[in-house]
């Protein structure tokens, strides 16, 4: 199969295929090289006693075929995204590659380049999805047989965080916020301040806070749909969390409770979190942390009904991840026993 050549503004193809030739033209290369692997797939599937033939697709385009494909609807799409228009950048020449080319010495390769640049779950999750496109060029199109990702360790995930999150803490990100308690939220930045408050009372994550609208809110739980495990789940309010609603302005049902998406969200929760001594210390994300720890501590809530809450499939995930008492909160525990 010939490199598409560009003619124009478009690019041309040719596959050759049993003294044959079949050609395309499409905006982009990357179009012309899907198409000729699919023409060359249905050439093949036309006659099952010709011998085998390896249909030459670079990385580049094999991972442009799995997101519009296939990666585009899956919840993680915007990350998937992101590692497409990246591709070229941090692969180098090795995107052009053909993906029967690619051995996993290359893999190791970029593997350690990354490590010295990103953290090391960023390699991590990079690693899985491009594997990904792998099992997908193997199992859905038929393109390979291999995976070279696979024939390559990942490196060791970082051990969980246990930031704790005090009562004297909240006060002074809030403070930073320009927030107090009570206070109905009317500037970005106090939404954000509450959030983080209403984060420690209800274990929710950042992406399932800025997701809630008015219609999703009850009197005693609030509806969460399409949440980070793929299911719908209620997530019970504490009397805090009930009174904490009151101090927002009802919308209309359709509605969203926040005036952020993510991104605006994190600008300004790191621009004020730089004002305090927690700052590259404290993710937003620790709240779920602590708000599981106090659920247990305050509560008394077994694991099995704690999992509902929080929307953990994995129990171990929940105790070994999420549930950070320190070893004085445990020796209480035992003299009260």
């Amino acid at each position: 199969m010939q490199k598409p050549v560009k003619r124009g503004n478009a690019y041309r193809i040719t596959v050759r295929h049993n003294g044959q030739r079949f050609t395309a033209t499409r905006d982009t290369s990357a179009e012309c090289e899907q198409w000729a692997a699919k023409k060359l797939l249905e050439l093949q599937s036309q006659s099952a006693s010709q011998q085998e033939e390896k249909i030459h697709i670079s990385f580049y385009s094999l991972f442009d075929q799995y997101y519009h494909e296939h990666g585009k609807n899956m919840k993680s799409a915007d990350f998937i995204l992101q590692q497409l228009k990246a591709l070229k950048s941090t692969w180098g020449a090795d995107a052009e590659e053909s993906i029967h080319d690619l051995t996993p010495a290359m893999v190791k390769r970029w593997r350690d380049q990354r490590l010295k640049t990103v953290k090391t779950s960023t390699v991590i999750r990079q690693m899985g999805v491009y594997s990904s496109a792998f099992e997908y060029a193997r199992r859905e199109l038929f393109l390979t047989k291999e995976n070279p990702f696979k024939e390559v360790t990942k490196p060791s995930m970082p051990p969980p965080r246990h930031q704790r999150i005090h009562k004297e803490d909240e006060e002074v990100i809030i403070k930073a916020l320009g927030y107090k308690r009570g206070q109905t939220p009317t500037l970005p930045r106090h939404f954000v301040a509450w959030a983080f408050l209403f984060a420690l009372e209800t274990t929710m994550r950042k992406g399932e806070l800025l997701s809630i609208k008015q219609k999703h809110i009850f009197e005693d739980y609030i509806k969460l749909y399409d949440t980070k495990n793929g299911t719908n789940r209620d997530v019970p309010l504490t009397a805090q969390a009930q009174e904490m609603l009151t101090w927002l302005k009802p919308k209309d049902p359709d509605d969203r409770i926040f005036p952020h998406n993510s991104n605006s969200f994190r600008l300004v929760w790191q621009r004020h979190l730089a004002k305090t001594k927690y700052t590259g210390k404290l993710h937003f994300h620790d709240t779920r942390h602590e708000a599981i720890t106090r659920f247990v501590h305050n509560y008394k809530i077994p694991v099995e009904i704690l999992a509902k809450i929080t929307g953990h499939k994995m129990i171990s995930v929940l105790v070994n991840t999420y549930y950070n008492p320190t070893a004085s909160e445990i020796a209480k525990m035992l003299k009260v026993a």
